[in-house]
């Protein structure tokens, strides 16, 4: 029996004002209660960026542009594994507000592990943690 296709997800690094925004997972959804960077999977035929787009409009109400690639990687979970690819964003349009997720927050670069991410993010966190708005 062959394993499950990886599930394509991508995920916004919006830095701005020397902050990242973070969203919360919804409890009694897949990883619930974690933080992450905002985004989500990729339907068929869509790009990263039109993925990207959507998701970030949906998830907290503003136009982004996709910029640089960050970092991407695999991940297996015990019931799946993901195809994960962070995207520098900037918010071109609105402001972020809360729309799907449990919570949101800003954090700089130095706060970010204090919160608990999804193991899937920790290289991106580790990266993160040195790098400034300048």
């Amino acid at each position: 029996m062959s394993e499950p296709k990886p599930i394509a997800v991508v995920a916004a690094v919006i830095l701005q004002d020397g902050r990242y925004l973070l969203t919360r997972r919804s409890i009694g959804a897949h990883l619930g209660g974690l933080w992450e960077f905002p985004g989500g999977k990729m339907e068929i035929g869509e790009s990263p960026a039109v993925a990207l787009e959507r998701e970030i409009r949906e998830e907290l109400g503003v136009v982004v542009e996709v910029g640089d690639l960050l970092l991407t990687g695999r991940h297996a979970y015990p019931d799946r594994t993901v195809d994960l690819s962070f995207y520098q964003c900037r918010i071109v349009s609105g402001t972020p507000r809360n729309l799907e997720a449990s919570e949101m927050a800003w954090a700089e670069p130095a706060e970010l592990a204090r919160f608990r991410f999804p193991d899937a993010n920790l290289d991106l966190i580790a990266k993160l943690s040195g790098i400034s708005d300048s």
